[in-house]
Protein backbone atom coordinates (compact mmCIF):
# COMPACT_ATOMS: atom_id res chain seq x y z
CA UNK A 1 0.00 0.00 0.00
CA UNK A 2 1.17 3.49 -0.74
CA UNK A 3 1.62 5.77 2.23
CA UNK A 4 1.39 8.94 0.09
CA UNK A 5 -1.46 11.26 1.06
CA UNK A 6 -4.40 11.64 -1.27
CA UNK A 7 -4.42 15.08 -2.89
CA UNK A 8 -7.17 17.26 -1.50
CA UNK A 9 -9.70 18.55 -3.99
CA UNK A 10 -9.58 22.22 -4.94
CA UNK A 11 -11.37 24.47 -2.52
CA UNK A 12 -14.64 26.08 -3.76
CA UNK A 13 -13.12 29.55 -3.69
CA UNK A 14 -10.15 28.39 -5.75
CA UNK A 15 -12.43 26.63 -8.24
CA UNK A 16 -14.53 29.78 -8.64
CA UNK A 17 -11.42 31.86 -9.18
CA UNK A 18 -10.15 29.54 -11.88
CA UNK A 19 -13.56 29.52 -13.58
CA UNK A 20 -13.72 33.31 -13.56
CA UNK A 21 -10.16 33.49 -14.82
CA UNK A 22 -10.87 31.12 -17.68
CA UNK A 23 -13.93 33.17 -18.70
CA UNK A 24 -11.84 36.33 -18.49
CA UNK A 25 -9.31 34.91 -20.95
CA UNK A 26 -12.12 34.50 -23.47
CA UNK A 27 -13.33 38.08 -22.94
CA UNK A 28 -9.80 39.43 -23.24
CA UNK A 29 -9.16 37.47 -26.43
CA UNK A 30 -12.45 38.68 -27.93
CA UNK A 31 -11.58 42.28 -27.04
CA UNK A 32 -8.21 41.85 -28.75
CA UNK A 33 -10.03 40.43 -31.78
CA UNK A 34 -12.43 43.36 -32.00
CA UNK A 35 -9.59 45.83 -31.56
CA UNK A 36 -7.71 44.18 -34.40
CA UNK A 37 -10.79 44.30 -36.60
CA UNK A 38 -11.36 47.98 -35.86
CA UNK A 39 -7.76 48.83 -36.72
CA UNK A 40 -7.89 46.81 -39.94
CA UNK A 41 -11.14 48.55 -40.93
CA UNK A 42 -9.19 51.80 -41.15
CA UNK A 43 -8.08 50.59 -44.59
CA UNK A 44 -11.37 49.08 -45.75
CA UNK A 45 -14.03 51.32 -44.16
CA UNK A 46 -16.28 51.23 -41.12
CA UNK A 47 -18.93 48.91 -42.68
CA UNK A 48 -16.34 46.12 -42.81
CA UNK A 49 -15.74 46.22 -39.04
CA UNK A 50 -16.69 42.75 -37.74
CA UNK A 51 -19.58 43.83 -35.49
CA UNK A 52 -20.98 46.23 -38.11
CA UNK A 53 -20.73 43.60 -40.83
CA UNK A 54 -22.51 41.01 -38.71
CA UNK A 55 -25.13 43.56 -37.64
CA UNK A 56 -25.85 44.59 -41.22
CA UNK A 57 -26.27 40.97 -42.25
CA UNK A 58 -28.55 40.41 -39.26
CA UNK A 59 -30.77 43.29 -40.40
CA UNK A 60 -31.05 41.78 -43.86
CA UNK A 61 -31.91 38.34 -42.48
CA UNK A 62 -34.31 39.47 -39.75
CA UNK A 63 -37.95 38.55 -40.47
CA UNK A 64 -40.17 41.53 -41.23
CA UNK A 65 -42.39 41.15 -38.11
CA UNK A 66 -39.31 41.29 -35.89
CA UNK A 67 -38.02 44.37 -37.71
CA UNK A 68 -41.35 46.08 -37.22
CA UNK A 69 -41.30 45.15 -33.53
CA UNK A 70 -37.83 46.70 -33.18
CA UNK A 71 -38.88 49.96 -34.88
CA UNK A 72 -42.11 50.09 -32.88
CA UNK A 73 -40.43 49.32 -29.55
CA UNK A 74 -37.08 51.08 -29.79
CA UNK A 75 -37.71 53.75 -32.41
CA UNK A 76 -34.56 55.63 -33.39
CA UNK A 77 -32.57 53.51 -30.90
CA UNK A 78 -33.19 50.27 -32.79
CA UNK A 79 -29.68 50.20 -34.27
CA UNK A 80 -28.02 50.90 -30.92
CA UNK A 81 -30.05 48.09 -29.36
CA UNK A 82 -28.99 45.71 -32.14
CA UNK A 83 -25.31 46.55 -31.69
CA UNK A 84 -25.60 46.20 -27.92
CA UNK A 85 -27.20 42.80 -28.46
CA UNK A 86 -24.37 41.70 -30.75
CA UNK A 87 -21.75 42.83 -28.25
CA UNK A 88 -23.55 41.06 -25.41
CA UNK A 89 -23.89 37.86 -27.43
CA UNK A 90 -20.23 37.95 -28.34
CA UNK A 91 -19.27 38.54 -24.71
CA UNK A 92 -21.22 35.46 -23.64
CA UNK A 93 -19.70 33.36 -26.42
CA UNK A 94 -16.25 34.66 -25.56
CA UNK A 95 -16.67 33.73 -21.89
CA UNK A 96 -17.85 30.26 -22.90
CA UNK A 97 -14.92 29.97 -25.29
CA UNK A 98 -12.57 30.80 -22.42
CA UNK A 99 -14.14 28.11 -20.22
CA UNK A 100 -13.93 25.62 -23.05
CA UNK A 101 -10.32 26.52 -23.78
CA UNK A 102 -9.38 25.73 -20.17
CA UNK A 103 -10.00 22.06 -21.00
CA UNK A 104 -9.88 21.96 -24.79
CA UNK A 105 -7.75 24.89 -26.00
CA UNK A 106 -8.23 24.26 -29.70
CA UNK A 107 -12.00 23.98 -29.34
CA UNK A 108 -12.19 27.25 -27.43
CA UNK A 109 -10.03 29.03 -29.99
CA UNK A 110 -12.25 27.66 -32.76
CA UNK A 111 -15.23 29.56 -31.30
CA UNK A 112 -13.50 32.91 -31.77
CA UNK A 113 -12.19 31.84 -35.14
CA UNK A 114 -15.73 30.99 -36.17
CA UNK A 115 -16.94 34.48 -35.23
CA UNK A 116 -14.21 35.91 -37.44
CA UNK A 117 -15.39 33.65 -40.25
CA UNK A 118 -18.98 34.80 -39.70
CA UNK A 119 -17.88 38.44 -39.93
CA UNK A 120 -15.94 37.74 -43.14
CA UNK A 121 -18.99 36.09 -44.71
CA UNK A 122 -21.22 38.95 -43.57
CA UNK A 123 -18.87 41.57 -45.05
CA UNK A 124 -18.76 39.78 -48.40
CA UNK A 125 -22.55 39.37 -48.46
CA UNK A 126 -23.14 43.13 -48.65
CA UNK A 127 -24.02 44.61 -52.06
CA UNK A 128 -20.96 45.92 -53.83
CA UNK A 129 -18.55 44.19 -51.43
CA UNK A 130 -14.90 43.63 -52.36
CA UNK A 131 -12.62 40.80 -51.35
CA UNK A 132 -10.66 43.13 -49.05
CA UNK A 133 -13.80 43.78 -46.98
CA UNK A 134 -13.42 40.42 -45.26
CA UNK A 135 -9.88 41.25 -44.08
CA UNK A 136 -10.86 42.93 -40.74
CA UNK A 137 -12.99 39.96 -39.66
CA UNK A 138 -10.42 37.42 -40.83
CA UNK A 139 -7.67 39.23 -38.92
CA UNK A 140 -9.92 39.50 -35.87
CA UNK A 141 -10.64 35.76 -35.93
CA UNK A 142 -6.96 34.82 -36.20
CA UNK A 143 -5.83 37.20 -33.46
CA UNK A 144 -8.69 36.19 -31.17
CA UNK A 145 -7.97 32.47 -31.59
CA UNK A 146 -4.22 32.85 -31.11
CA UNK A 147 -4.63 35.09 -28.08
CA UNK A 148 -7.02 32.66 -26.42
CA UNK A 149 -4.62 29.76 -27.00
CA UNK A 150 -1.78 31.66 -25.33
CA UNK A 151 -3.85 32.83 -22.37
CA UNK A 152 -5.46 29.43 -21.87
CA UNK A 153 -2.05 27.77 -21.92
CA UNK A 154 -0.86 30.15 -19.23
CA UNK A 155 -3.90 29.44 -17.06
CA UNK A 156 -3.37 25.71 -17.42
CA UNK A 157 0.14 26.18 -16.06
CA UNK A 158 -1.03 27.80 -12.88
CA UNK A 159 -1.31 25.54 -9.82
CA UNK A 160 -2.87 23.73 -8.17
CA UNK A 161 -5.42 21.43 -9.79
CA UNK A 162 -5.07 22.18 -13.45
CA UNK A 163 -8.40 21.76 -15.19
CA UNK A 164 -8.89 19.04 -17.76
CA UNK A 165 -7.22 15.63 -17.98
CA UNK A 166 -4.39 15.36 -15.49
CA UNK A 167 -1.04 13.72 -16.30
CA UNK A 168 -0.68 10.10 -15.30
CA UNK A 169 1.28 9.57 -12.05
CA UNK A 170 4.80 8.39 -12.59
CA UNK A 171 5.21 4.65 -12.38
CA UNK A 172 7.09 3.28 -9.43
CA UNK A 173 10.78 3.11 -10.21
CA UNK A 174 10.57 5.46 -13.18
CA UNK A 175 13.10 8.21 -13.41
CA UNK A 176 11.57 11.55 -12.47
CA UNK A 177 11.22 13.91 -15.45
CA UNK A 178 11.44 17.67 -15.43
CA UNK A 179 8.55 19.29 -13.61
CA UNK A 180 6.20 21.26 -15.81
CA UNK A 181 6.75 24.99 -15.68
CA UNK A 182 4.34 26.73 -13.35
CA UNK A 183 3.12 30.27 -13.99
CA UNK A 184 1.99 32.40 -11.08
CA UNK A 185 -1.66 33.27 -11.04
CA UNK A 186 -0.80 36.92 -10.59
CA UNK A 187 1.23 36.90 -13.80
CA UNK A 188 -1.61 35.37 -15.80
CA UNK A 189 -4.12 37.81 -14.37
CA UNK A 190 -1.84 40.67 -15.33
CA UNK A 191 -1.45 39.27 -18.86
CA UNK A 192 -5.21 38.87 -19.22
CA UNK A 193 -5.86 42.42 -18.01
CA UNK A 194 -3.15 43.80 -20.29
CA UNK A 195 -4.66 41.97 -23.28
CA UNK A 196 -8.12 43.33 -22.49
CA UNK A 197 -6.78 46.88 -22.12
CA UNK A 198 -4.71 46.71 -25.31
CA UNK A 199 -7.70 45.38 -27.27
CA UNK A 200 -10.00 48.09 -25.95
CA UNK A 201 -7.50 50.82 -26.77
CA UNK A 202 -6.96 49.39 -30.25
CA UNK A 203 -10.69 49.30 -30.86
CA UNK A 204 -11.15 52.89 -29.73
CA UNK A 205 -8.20 54.08 -31.78
CA UNK A 206 -9.42 52.20 -34.84
CA UNK A 207 -12.86 53.78 -34.66
CA UNK A 208 -11.44 57.27 -34.14
CA UNK A 209 -8.97 56.94 -37.00
CA UNK A 210 -11.59 55.52 -39.34
CA UNK A 211 -14.07 58.26 -38.49
CA UNK A 212 -11.42 60.92 -39.09
CA UNK A 213 -10.39 59.42 -42.40
CA UNK A 214 -14.00 59.35 -43.56
CA UNK A 215 -15.07 62.65 -41.97
CA UNK A 216 -16.92 64.77 -44.54
CA UNK A 217 -18.06 67.50 -42.15
CA UNK A 218 -15.70 70.06 -43.66
CA UNK A 219 -16.74 69.12 -47.19
CA UNK A 220 -20.41 69.45 -46.25
CA UNK A 221 -19.81 72.81 -44.58
CA UNK A 222 -18.05 74.00 -47.74
CA UNK A 223 -21.09 73.37 -49.96
CA UNK A 224 -22.53 76.63 -51.25
CA UNK A 225 -26.14 76.15 -52.23
CA UNK A 226 -27.25 78.07 -55.32
CA UNK A 227 -30.42 80.09 -55.22
CA UNK A 228 -33.48 78.39 -56.71
CA UNK A 229 -34.03 78.95 -60.42
CA UNK A 230 -37.27 80.70 -59.57
CA UNK A 231 -37.60 83.24 -56.74
CA UNK A 232 -37.56 81.42 -53.38
CA UNK A 233 -41.00 80.50 -52.16
CA UNK A 234 -42.13 82.50 -49.13
CA UNK A 235 -42.26 80.59 -45.87
CA UNK A 236 -45.64 79.05 -45.06
CA UNK A 237 -47.97 81.69 -43.57
CA UNK A 238 -48.64 81.60 -39.83
CA UNK A 239 -52.17 80.42 -40.56
CA UNK A 240 -50.85 76.92 -41.40
CA UNK A 241 -50.23 76.33 -37.69
CA UNK A 242 -52.92 76.74 -35.01
CA UNK A 243 -51.51 78.54 -31.99
CA UNK A 244 -52.06 75.68 -29.56
CA UNK A 245 -49.28 74.66 -27.11
CA UNK A 246 -48.04 71.14 -27.68
CA UNK A 247 -48.99 70.95 -31.37
CA UNK A 248 -46.16 69.79 -33.63
CA UNK A 249 -44.51 72.66 -35.54
CA UNK A 250 -45.64 72.89 -39.14
CA UNK A 251 -42.05 72.64 -40.43
CA UNK A 252 -39.95 69.97 -38.75
CA UNK A 253 -36.44 71.09 -37.70
CA UNK A 254 -33.69 68.98 -39.24
CA UNK A 255 -32.57 67.76 -35.85
CA UNK A 256 -36.05 66.45 -35.09
CA UNK A 257 -36.72 64.85 -38.47
CA UNK A 258 -37.30 61.12 -38.11
CA UNK A 259 -34.75 58.58 -39.28
CA UNK A 260 -35.66 55.01 -40.21
CA UNK A 261 -33.18 53.06 -42.36
CA UNK A 262 -30.95 49.99 -42.24
CA UNK A 263 -27.55 51.74 -42.09
CA UNK A 264 -25.64 50.84 -38.92
CA UNK A 265 -22.96 53.37 -39.87
CA UNK A 266 -23.78 56.51 -41.78
CA UNK A 267 -22.31 56.49 -45.30
CA UNK A 268 -19.79 59.31 -45.58
CA UNK A 269 -19.47 60.59 -49.13
CA UNK A 270 -17.23 63.47 -50.11
CA UNK A 271 -19.23 65.49 -52.65
CA UNK A 272 -16.04 65.99 -54.67
CA UNK A 273 -15.95 62.22 -55.22
CA UNK A 274 -19.69 61.76 -55.71
CA UNK A 275 -21.30 61.03 -59.06
CA UNK A 276 -24.77 59.84 -60.01
CA UNK A 277 -25.16 57.28 -62.76
CA UNK A 278 -28.43 57.20 -64.72
CA UNK A 279 -28.68 54.10 -66.86
CA UNK A 280 -30.83 51.14 -67.84
CA UNK A 281 -33.68 51.55 -70.30
CA UNK A 282 -32.52 54.95 -71.50
CA UNK A 283 -31.15 56.18 -74.80
CA UNK A 284 -28.44 58.41 -73.35
CA UNK A 285 -26.93 57.19 -70.06
CA UNK A 286 -25.77 60.02 -67.82
CA UNK A 287 -23.02 60.50 -65.24
CA UNK A 288 -23.56 63.63 -63.15
CA UNK A 289 -21.07 65.07 -60.68
CA UNK A 290 -22.10 67.08 -57.64
CA UNK A 291 -20.91 70.35 -59.19
CA UNK A 292 -22.93 69.59 -62.31
CA UNK A 293 -25.99 68.82 -60.20
CA UNK A 294 -25.67 72.17 -58.40
CA UNK A 295 -25.53 73.91 -61.80
CA UNK A 296 -28.94 72.47 -62.72
CA UNK A 297 -31.95 74.79 -62.27
CA UNK A 298 -32.75 73.97 -58.65
CA UNK A 299 -36.30 73.93 -57.29
CA UNK A 300 -37.81 74.12 -53.83
CA UNK A 301 -40.42 71.64 -52.66
CA UNK A 302 -42.36 71.77 -49.41
CA UNK A 303 -43.24 68.17 -48.67
CA UNK A 304 -44.36 65.89 -45.84
CA UNK A 305 -42.39 62.64 -45.87
CA UNK A 306 -43.63 59.63 -43.90
CA UNK A 307 -42.41 56.13 -43.14
CA UNK A 308 -44.46 53.03 -43.89
CA UNK A 309 -43.44 51.67 -40.47
CA UNK A 310 -45.44 54.42 -38.78
CA UNK A 311 -48.15 53.04 -36.53
CA UNK A 312 -51.51 54.83 -36.28
CA UNK A 313 -50.71 58.10 -34.53
CA UNK A 314 -46.97 57.43 -34.76
CA UNK A 315 -44.06 59.92 -34.99
CA UNK A 316 -42.33 58.82 -38.19
CA UNK A 317 -43.20 61.73 -40.47
CA UNK A 318 -42.04 65.27 -40.89
CA UNK A 319 -42.39 68.31 -43.11
CA UNK A 320 -39.45 70.10 -44.64
CA UNK A 321 -38.47 72.40 -47.51
CA UNK A 322 -36.31 70.47 -49.94
CA UNK A 323 -34.02 72.00 -52.56
CA UNK A 324 -32.90 69.99 -55.55
CA UNK A 325 -32.80 69.35 -59.28
CA UNK A 326 -35.87 68.19 -61.17
CA UNK A 327 -35.77 64.40 -61.43
CA UNK A 328 -38.23 64.26 -64.37
CA UNK A 329 -36.04 66.70 -66.31
CA UNK A 330 -32.93 64.57 -65.84
CA UNK A 331 -34.77 61.39 -66.82
CA UNK A 332 -36.17 62.96 -69.97
CA UNK A 333 -32.69 64.18 -70.85
CA UNK A 334 -31.52 60.56 -70.60
CA UNK A 335 -34.37 59.44 -72.86
CA UNK A 336 -36.62 56.91 -71.13
CA UNK A 337 -37.42 53.98 -73.40
CA UNK A 338 -40.85 52.54 -74.02
CA UNK A 339 -41.80 49.69 -71.67
CA UNK A 340 -39.92 50.99 -68.62
CA UNK A 341 -42.15 51.23 -65.55
CA UNK A 342 -39.82 51.32 -62.51
CA UNK A 343 -37.09 53.68 -61.34
CA UNK A 344 -34.64 51.99 -58.96
CA UNK A 345 -32.46 54.14 -56.74
CA UNK A 346 -29.33 52.63 -55.19
CA UNK A 347 -27.66 53.95 -52.10
CA UNK A 348 -23.93 53.86 -51.48
CA UNK A 349 -24.59 51.23 -48.79
CA UNK A 350 -26.42 48.97 -51.26
CA UNK A 351 -30.04 49.80 -50.38
CA UNK A 352 -32.39 49.62 -53.38
CA UNK A 353 -35.68 51.52 -53.58
CA UNK A 354 -38.12 51.24 -56.48
CA UNK A 355 -40.59 53.95 -57.53
CA UNK A 356 -43.35 53.68 -60.17
CA UNK A 357 -41.82 55.51 -63.13
CA UNK A 358 -45.12 56.87 -64.44
CA UNK A 359 -45.62 58.70 -61.14
CA UNK A 360 -42.19 60.32 -61.37
CA UNK A 361 -43.07 61.62 -64.85
CA UNK A 362 -46.74 62.56 -64.30
CA UNK A 363 -46.11 66.19 -63.41
CA UNK A 364 -45.43 65.97 -59.67
CA UNK A 365 -42.33 67.78 -58.47
CA UNK A 366 -39.93 64.92 -57.82
CA UNK A 367 -36.43 66.05 -56.86
CA UNK A 368 -32.86 64.96 -56.49
CA UNK A 369 -32.55 66.88 -53.23
CA UNK A 370 -29.29 68.42 -52.02
CA UNK A 371 -30.67 70.48 -49.12
CA UNK A 372 -33.40 70.53 -46.50
CA UNK A 373 -34.61 73.60 -44.64
CA UNK A 374 -31.98 75.80 -46.21
CA UNK A 375 -28.86 73.77 -45.44
CA UNK A 376 -27.01 70.94 -47.13
CA UNK A 377 -28.51 67.55 -46.35
CA UNK A 378 -27.44 66.26 -42.93
CA UNK A 379 -25.42 63.04 -43.08
CA UNK A 380 -28.26 61.11 -41.46
CA UNK A 381 -30.66 62.25 -44.17
CA UNK A 382 -28.67 61.41 -47.27
CA UNK A 383 -25.82 63.87 -47.87
CA UNK A 384 -24.86 64.71 -50.53
CA UNK A 385 -27.96 63.69 -52.54
CA UNK A 386 -31.25 61.86 -52.07
CA UNK A 387 -34.45 61.40 -54.02
CA UNK A 388 -37.84 62.82 -53.00
CA UNK A 389 -41.04 61.78 -54.81
CA UNK A 390 -44.32 63.08 -53.30
CA UNK A 391 -47.18 60.66 -52.78
CA UNK A 392 -45.20 57.65 -51.58
CA UNK A 393 -43.78 56.36 -48.34
CA UNK A 394 -40.04 56.70 -48.01
CA UNK A 395 -39.38 53.03 -48.74
CA UNK A 396 -40.53 53.47 -52.35
CA UNK A 397 -39.50 57.06 -53.02
CA UNK A 398 -36.65 58.39 -50.88
CA UNK A 399 -33.23 56.88 -51.55
CA UNK A 400 -30.68 58.40 -49.20
CA UNK A 401 -26.96 58.58 -50.13
CA UNK A 402 -28.08 58.10 -53.73
CA UNK A 403 -25.38 57.09 -56.23
CA UNK A 404 -27.27 55.19 -58.96
CA UNK A 405 -30.60 55.44 -60.81
CA UNK A 406 -31.65 52.58 -63.05
CA UNK A 407 -34.64 52.81 -65.37
CA UNK A 408 -36.04 49.29 -65.50
CA UNK A 409 -39.26 47.29 -65.06
CA UNK A 410 -41.07 45.80 -62.10
CA UNK A 411 -40.82 42.41 -63.77
CA UNK A 412 -37.05 42.64 -64.02
CA UNK A 413 -36.13 43.66 -60.48
CA UNK A 414 -37.52 43.54 -56.94
CA UNK A 415 -36.07 46.24 -54.65
CA UNK A 416 -34.96 45.53 -51.08
CA UNK A 417 -38.30 45.96 -49.31
CA UNK A 418 -40.36 44.29 -52.04
CA UNK A 419 -38.13 41.22 -51.66
CA UNK A 420 -39.26 41.17 -48.02
CA UNK A 421 -42.97 41.24 -48.80
CA UNK A 422 -43.82 44.94 -48.68
CA UNK A 423 -46.25 46.49 -51.16
CA UNK A 424 -44.60 47.32 -54.46
CA UNK A 425 -46.16 50.78 -54.83
CA UNK A 426 -46.12 52.30 -51.33
CA UNK A 427 -48.78 54.97 -51.84
CA UNK A 428 -49.30 57.04 -48.67
CA UNK A 429 -52.60 56.27 -46.94
CA UNK A 430 -54.88 58.96 -45.57
CA UNK A 431 -54.06 59.42 -41.88
CA UNK A 432 -54.59 61.77 -38.97
CA UNK A 433 -53.13 62.15 -35.50
CA UNK A 434 -54.07 63.79 -32.20
CA UNK A 435 -51.15 65.78 -30.78
CA UNK A 436 -53.05 67.70 -28.08
CA UNK A 437 -53.99 66.65 -25.43
CA UNK A 438 -51.21 64.12 -24.98
CA UNK A 439 -52.22 60.52 -24.20
CA UNK A 440 -53.44 60.08 -20.61
CA UNK A 441 -53.14 63.81 -19.98
CA UNK A 442 -55.08 65.50 -17.20
CA UNK A 443 -56.90 68.63 -18.30
CA UNK A 444 -59.16 71.06 -16.46
CA UNK A 445 -62.90 70.99 -16.95
CA UNK A 446 -64.32 73.63 -19.25
CA UNK A 447 -63.10 74.47 -22.74
CA UNK A 448 -60.39 72.04 -23.91
CA UNK A 449 -58.35 72.49 -27.10
CA UNK A 450 -57.88 69.40 -29.25
CA UNK A 451 -55.41 69.63 -32.15
CA UNK A 452 -53.28 67.55 -34.45
CA UNK A 453 -52.20 66.85 -37.99
CA UNK A 454 -53.62 65.01 -40.99
CA UNK A 455 -51.98 63.99 -44.25
CA UNK A 456 -52.71 62.32 -47.57
CA UNK A 457 -49.60 63.20 -49.52
CA UNK A 458 -50.16 64.34 -53.11
CA UNK A 459 -53.94 64.20 -52.61
CA UNK A 460 -54.42 66.68 -49.79
CA UNK A 461 -56.83 66.88 -46.86
CA UNK A 462 -60.39 68.15 -47.30
CA UNK A 463 -61.84 67.56 -43.82
CA UNK A 464 -61.02 66.37 -40.31
CA UNK A 465 -63.61 65.19 -37.80
CA UNK A 466 -63.40 64.60 -34.07
CA UNK A 467 -65.68 62.64 -31.77
CA UNK A 468 -65.70 62.13 -28.04
CA UNK A 469 -66.90 59.04 -26.18
CA UNK A 470 -68.47 57.50 -29.29
CA UNK A 471 -70.65 60.58 -29.78
CA UNK A 472 -71.41 62.30 -33.07
CA UNK A 473 -68.59 63.35 -35.38
CA UNK A 474 -67.84 67.07 -35.26
CA UNK A 475 -66.01 69.06 -37.91
CA UNK A 476 -62.60 70.29 -36.81
CA UNK A 477 -61.29 73.64 -37.98
CA UNK A 478 -58.66 73.19 -40.68
CA UNK A 479 -55.61 75.42 -40.79
CA UNK A 480 -54.54 77.06 -44.06
CA UNK A 481 -53.98 74.56 -46.87
CA UNK A 482 -50.34 74.92 -47.96
CA UNK A 483 -50.67 72.31 -50.71
CA UNK A 484 -51.51 68.66 -51.36
CA UNK A 485 -47.96 67.48 -50.71
CA UNK A 486 -48.04 68.74 -47.13
CA UNK A 487 -49.78 67.72 -43.96
CA UNK A 488 -52.63 69.89 -42.75
CA UNK A 489 -53.03 70.89 -39.15
CA UNK A 490 -56.40 71.13 -37.42
CA UNK A 491 -58.00 72.11 -34.13
CA UNK A 492 -61.26 71.65 -32.26
CA UNK A 493 -62.58 73.49 -29.20
CA UNK A 494 -64.26 71.02 -26.84
CA UNK A 495 -66.70 73.17 -24.96
CA UNK A 496 -67.76 72.42 -21.41
CA UNK A 497 -65.72 69.23 -21.07
CA UNK A 498 -67.16 67.36 -18.07
CA UNK A 499 -65.00 65.72 -15.40
CA UNK A 500 -64.02 62.09 -15.85
CA UNK A 501 -62.13 59.87 -18.29
CA UNK A 502 -62.89 60.46 -21.96
CA UNK A 503 -61.85 58.90 -25.27
CA UNK A 504 -61.14 61.22 -28.22
CA UNK A 505 -60.98 59.92 -31.82
CA UNK A 506 -60.09 61.58 -35.11
CA UNK A 507 -60.54 60.75 -38.79
CA UNK A 508 -59.67 62.58 -42.00
CA UNK A 509 -61.11 62.82 -45.50
CA UNK A 510 -58.73 63.36 -48.40
CA UNK A 511 -59.32 65.73 -51.31
CA UNK A 512 -60.57 62.84 -53.44
CA UNK A 513 -63.42 62.28 -50.96
CA UNK A 514 -62.07 59.06 -49.42
CA UNK A 515 -62.63 58.81 -45.67
CA UNK A 516 -59.86 57.39 -43.53
CA UNK A 517 -60.87 53.77 -42.77
CA UNK A 518 -61.75 52.75 -39.25
CA UNK A 519 -60.41 49.19 -39.52
CA UNK A 520 -57.02 48.80 -37.91
CA UNK A 521 -54.21 47.35 -39.98
CA UNK A 522 -50.54 46.99 -39.11
CA UNK A 523 -47.90 48.82 -41.15
CA UNK A 524 -46.95 45.63 -42.99
CA UNK A 525 -47.33 45.32 -45.94
CA UNK A 526 -48.78 48.64 -47.19
CA UNK A 527 -49.04 51.06 -44.28
CA UNK A 528 -51.13 51.26 -41.12
CA UNK A 529 -54.82 52.16 -41.15
CA UNK A 530 -57.33 53.01 -38.43
CA UNK A 531 -58.52 55.97 -36.41
CA UNK A 532 -56.15 57.45 -33.90
CA UNK A 533 -57.54 57.87 -30.40
CA UNK A 534 -56.36 59.09 -27.04
CA UNK A 535 -57.70 58.92 -23.51
CA UNK A 536 -57.67 61.97 -21.23
CA UNK A 537 -58.91 62.74 -17.75
CA UNK A 538 -60.85 65.93 -17.18
CA UNK A 539 -60.52 67.19 -13.59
Amino acid sequence: MSNEPTPSPPRPGHRLLRTAGAAATGLAAATAALGTGAMAAYATGAPSTPVIAVGSAAIDLTPTPLKEYAVRTFGARDKAVLLDGIHLTMALLAALAGLLAARRPLAGAAVLGAFGGLGAWAALSRPGAHAADCAPSAAAGLVGAATLLLLARSWRRTSPALPGPQPEPEQEGALPGPAPAVTSRRTVLAATAATFTAGALAGTAGRILTDRRLDVTAARDAVRLPAPAVPPAPPPPPSVHPNIPGLSPFTTPNGDFYRVDTALTLPRIDPRDWALRIHGLVDRPQLITFDQLLREPLEELDHTLSCVSNEVGGPYLGTTRWLGASLPTLLRRAGVRSGADQLVGRSQDGMTIGTPLESVLDGRRALLAVAMNGEALPLAHGFPCRSVVPGFYGYTSATKWLVDLEVTTFAAFDPYWVQRGWDRTGTVRTASRIDVPAPFAKVRAGNVDIAGTAWATHRGIAAVEVRIDQGPWRQAELAFDAGPDLWRQWSYRWADAPPGAHRIEVRATDAAGAVQPEQRATPFPAGATGWHSTVVTVT
